[in-house]
């Protein structure tokens, strides 16, 4: 028996774990009491991955879809060679713009995996390139390139330090933060009230973090009027921090008139916020001596989810509170990101636009609500394959049964992942990837997110179960096979053409060795090195908290200036004005939320985290008597683009007129078996599958606000459309519930 210390890669904290191995196999994980920042902390996901990495559900072998559905087992070569031979018929007949790649959130949490296949997908000179983060993110990275002219530059709510937080569509207290690396969030946040300060969380549901702090419920949708007016109270009462604003942007003046009219009486309506609560809240912004306004997935998925993200950074700027400690502050990396950045070129926002709806890129992607079009559309580059890899967008993706259909008139479909999901039932091959507990791992994408400027590195826990491989490895080896030079730089694809193929982690050692800590290969002694991260297992903390008064130097812009009225806000905001009253037949609006032991759609087989749960409907306890539904009863929930069928759980912790459901359910004829059994609907049924319906500035899918009605539906001896189960079931989320304590949340 051996401990072997490692990170989580669930979520973005990246909490510290220690695996216990026997005879080469995870017998158990804990939280690592060592870990610097975490210090003890693990959510119960990743004490669970022991149940994933030795699932009996888990592909372990190359699997090739049979004519009669079933799936076999093959060899890699067999795989890799028929897979290689397909997409090189299909380039040569149709062009490289023939072949697709969708990737999943988990792809984000391996450093290899995201270079690989953005170098596989240049190489083919394919736009056909798609993820999860027009589901979740893709929004606030396109403010960022409106405000900043580069979308990486996403600002970290300082929380360490502020005296006032304002939260608009997060839970981080079941997230464990996004696009900000807290572990330990819980305590940060109660350290803000010690200090005397306040946590204000705006949502349309009273979570499980507004229960611990200030509630500030909101309509559905409501953010971008809030915000709106908010800064019309900073201006019109003097509450600007005028002088800080000038020297940090342009176009205030313009921002000012494009809010003049949307007082808090105006805006009231829309937001749910009374005008009186709005003015405190101006007030108690401008005056707290550090603020921040932050938001997340909750305010990135509605119609206007780009100009909500710019208005939250707006109302930091106002109030002088970015790039200042305690307020909006940018995180440095190791690795000289912004150079990396430039050199590689994919930092872009709008370089090219998507065949279908015309879409700019985001960071390289197109909105997954296209790809089903894309398939079906004929003409020039219409997609004929498709590799997706971490991901289930038959299960993520807006207008599920749309692209369900689309998926069968592929010429080839491919899934790299851990289980037979929904998504590949359908692939010609199911090719088996590593758990994050079978690889090496560099947190690249996050080295930025921490507030207390962090590093670390880990090395394997256990070898690959079966023949699971890295998905690095399997791009590489597909790109050999098709004679394409794969990488992130120039000289590293001319390299890979000529054979030469440097490992990742030797690539990973020279960007730190170079990076503005590195040792400089021997120059700076005691600088950063690979060899220097693996002396430390549990990671090193680089500095205190991260710097500030650097933004300048980091804005694209060639004023090097903040832009607050960019022409696409301007029209955003006419557009606001201009959206119609919701049809009356569809009263109520749906939300999403987060459960504490789940994650998206890929932890639904793992027995310890399913342990008395039901997918339910949340819905107030006057909407449910007003439309004839008990606790527990079946009910129907219909929008303009579908139906789905749940038990409702009546609580009070939404408002009225919300019903509120989790995403990632619904699974159906997939080869995992406990997910399958467990049922539930797919949430995003509901959502529009029209390319005309995404967000227009960033492509992002409307899965919050969607205007629904409810219904109740007559009980039958059978099981129900989406999988819910005709019998009431008893709710682990009605009025009783009660937050999870931290020695829940330790697992």
């Amino acid at each position: 028996m051996a401990e072997a210390v490692t990170y989580c890669r669930i979520c973005e904290p990246l909490c510290g774990l220690t695996a216990t191995v026997e005879d080469g196999a995870v017998t158990a994980i804990r939280a690592d009491r060592a870990h610097p920042l975490s210090r003890g902390f693990a959510c119960p996901k990743g004490v669970a991955m022991t149940e994933v990495q030795n699932d009996p559900d888990r592909v372990v072998h190359p699997l090739r879809r049979t004519p009669d559905g079933e799936f076999e087992r093959v060899t890699w070569d067999e795989a890799l060679g028929d897979i290689a031979r397909r997409l090189t018929a299909l380039r040569r007949g149709h062009g490289g713009d023939s072949i697709g790649w969708y990737f999943g959130n988990p792809a984000t949490f391996s450093y290899t995996h995201p270079l690989w296949l953005n170098g596989f997908m240049r190489a083919l000179g394919s736009p056909h390139l798609y993820s999860a983060g027009s589901q979740d993110t893709n929004s606030r990275f396109v403010a960022s390139a409106l405000l900043y002219g580069a979308p990486h530059l996403v600002p970290l709510p300082d929380i360490d330090r502020t005296d006032f937080l304002l939260m608009l569509g997060a839970n981080p207290l079941v997230s464990h933060g996004s696009l900000v690396s807290v572990p330990r969030i819980r305590e940060s946040l109660k350290g803000i009230v010690k200090r005397g300060g306040r946590v204000v969380v705006g949502d349309p549901r009273r979570t499980e973090t507004a229960r611990a702090f200030e509630h500030l419920p909101i309509t559905p949708d409501g953010d971008a009027w809030l915000l709106l007016s908010l800064l019309h109270v900073l201006f019109e009462d003097g509450l600007a921090d005028l002088d800080t604003c000038v020297r940090q942007a342009r176009g205030l003046a313009t921002l000012r008139g494009l809010v003049r009219d949307f007082s808090p009486e105006r805006t009231a309506p829309n937001s749910g916020v009374a005008p009186e609560t709005v003015r405190r809240l101006a007030h108690d912004l401008a005056t707290a001596p550090r603020a921040v306004v932050y938001g997340r997935t909750g305010t990135c998925l509605g119609v206007h989810a780009t100009l909500v993200a710019f208005l939250i950074d707006a109302v930091n700027a106002v109030t002088g509170n970015l790039d200042r400690p305690g307020g909006a502050v940018f995180g440095e990396s190791p690795l000289p990101v912004d150079e990396i950045v430039r050199l590689s070129g994919l930092g872009t926002y709008g370089r090219t636009h998507s065949r279908v709806g015309g879409f700019p890129d985001v960071l390289g992607t197109f909105p997954a609500g296209v790809m089903a079009e894309e398939i079906t559309t004929p003409g020039p580059g219409r997609m004929r394959a498709l590799i997706v890899s971490a991901g289930n967008p038959v299960l993520s993706v807006p207008g599920a049964t749309a692209l369900d259909a689309a998926l069968d008139e592929l010429d080839l479909l491919v899934c790299i992942d851990l289980y037979v999901s929904e998504t590949g039932r359908k692939a010609d091959y199911v090719l088996p990837a590593t758990t994050f507990l079978e690889r090496e791992d560099f947190p690249l994408p996050f080295l930025q997110n921490h507030l207390t400027p962090f590093v670390t590195w880990t090395e394997a826990v256990v070898p690959p179960r079966g023949e699971a491989r890295q998905e690095w490895e399997v791009i590489d080896e597909l790109a050999r096979r098709m004679g394409l030079g794969i990488g992130a730089l120039g000289p590293q694809r001319l390299a890979h053409r000529l054979g030469l193929r440097p490992s990742p982690r030797l690539m990973v050692d020279a960007l730190l060795r170079s990076g503005p800590r590195g040792d400089l290969f021997g120059l700076r002694p005691g600088g950063l090195s690979l060899r220097k991260l693996r002396e430390h297992p549990h990671g090193i903390v680089l500095a205190d908290h991260q710097p500030t008064g650097r933004l300048r130097r980091r804005i694209t812009h060639r004023d090097r200036r903040v832009n607050l009225a960019p022409d696409e806000i301007a029209a955003e905001i006419a557009r606001l004005r201009a959206t119609p009253p919701p049809p009356a037949d569809l009263p109520l609006r749906l939300i999403g939320l987060r459960e504490p032991r789940s994650h998206n759609s890929w932890m639904h087989n793992t027995p310890s985290l399913m342990r008395a749960r039901t997918h339910t409907a949340r819905l107030h306890p006057r909407d449910a008597e007003r439309h004839g539904l008990a606790d527990g009863a079946l009910c129907e929930i219909t929008s303009a683009h579908g139906t789905i069928r749940l038990p409702v759980a009546i609580t009070d912790e939404v408002t009225l007129g919300v019903v509120a459901v989790p995403h990632g359910w619904g699974h159906e004829g997939g080869g995992w078996r406990l997910a399958t059994a467990n049922g539930g609907a797919n949430v995003n049924v509901l959502a529009s599958p029209d390319p005309d319906d995404l967000e227009k500035l960033a492509g992002m899918a409307r899965l919050n606000g969607i205007p629904v009605k409810v219904g109740a539906v007559v009980r039958e001896s059978n099981t129900e459309d989406g999988g819910a189960p005709t019998e009431p079931q008893v709710s682990d989320t009605g009025n009783s519930r009660q937050p999870e304590s931290e020695t829940d949340l330790l697992g």
